[in-house]
């Protein structure tokens, strides 16, 4: 009932008037994008990462431009990675709350995640989008990057059977980066922070859940940004947000049972391999 309620919203109220004229005729419901959103976010939602990388360089290559993609990103994602994260508490593939040491540890993970987040995120929106022009391709290839060395690192430990420390410490500086990516392009926060979360010795399954539920909040501080500056003349365009919205949400429901189910030592690999598939994604759009 909720997701067909906020669909209705959003077509009816809140996208119309983020709507340019030249887009007036474009239809609000793409079946290409509900169904690539369900499947990106499926894939998301089961390995923390994803959703941006792979649903953002779809549109690109659809021709939309980055503020038709990334405003778009953020409010899916407010919804759907909050919902993830609930159904995650849902599943117990995390524990939120002060019921045990770990559901303590791992609501101190979240909030430090979330705040750094927060402000990196708030931050990177303005100085792209209101003060600086940074051309894509300088996004894409630096997440490229970071993600690359990020998930070499995570499997070569996995495959010499090194067991991590647990140190949240580095959780500081995965927390700012993921932030700052998110607000630049609407992806690269999922793979950073997930593996940084298993670099700083968090269990793989809990590291997934935590990325899922403080993507959410992060994001909707994004878009909070976004709206913010157009008071500045920076014009927002919504029209593929119902369709995102569609498919995104309904998978932000089903997939956490995905990783319920999952050994984890089958995310163990999947996290990093996956991570290293959407690396390949990015540089091919930059070449």
């Amino acid at each position: 009932m909720l997701y067909v309620v906020l669909l209705w919203v959003l077509v009816t109220y809140v996208v119309p008037p983020f709507t340019p004229t030249s887009a007036e005729g474009t239809a609000l419901i793409l079946p290409v994008v509900i169904v690539s959103a369900f499947v990106f976010e499926t894939l998301d939602s089961a390995s923390g990462m994803g959703f941006g990388a792979t649903i953002g360089a779809l549109l690109f290559v659809l021709g939309y431009d980055p503020l038709a993609v990334t405003p778009v990103l953020l409010l899916s994602e407010g919804a759907t990675g909050i919902v993830s994260g609930l159904f995650h508490n849902e599943f117990k593939n995390v524990e939120f709350g002060t019921s045990s040491d770990s559901a303590v540890e791992s609501t101190r993970v979240l909030g430090i995640i979330v705040l750094l987040g927060v402000l990196a995120v708030v931050v990177s929106v303005i100085l792209t989008y209101l003060q600086f022009s940074i051309p894509d391709a300088y996004i894409k290839s630096y997440v490229g990057v970071v993600v690359l060395l990020i998930a070499s690192t995570t499997l070569v430990q996995k495959y010499a059977g090194e067991t991590t420390e647990y140190r949240p410490r580095l959780l500081v500086g995965f927390a700012i980066f993921a932030g700052l990516n998110k607000g630049i392009a609407g992806s690269g926060y999922g793979p950073v922070l997930t593996l940084g979360e298993i670099l700083s010795g968090v269990y793989e399954k809990s590291a997934t859940a935590i990325t899922s539920m403080s993507e959410g909040i992060v994001s909707i501080a994004g878009i909070a940004t976004f709206f913010g500056i157009t008071a500045a003349g920076v014009e927002l365009n919504l029209v593929l947000l119902p369709s995102v919205f569609a498919g995104g949400f309904l998978a932000s429901i089903f997939s956490p049972y995905t990783v319920r189910a999952l050994p984890n030592r089958a995310l163990q690999y999947l996290v990093p391999g996956y991570a290293l598939v959407l690396v390949a994604i990015l540089f091919s759009q930059v070449l």
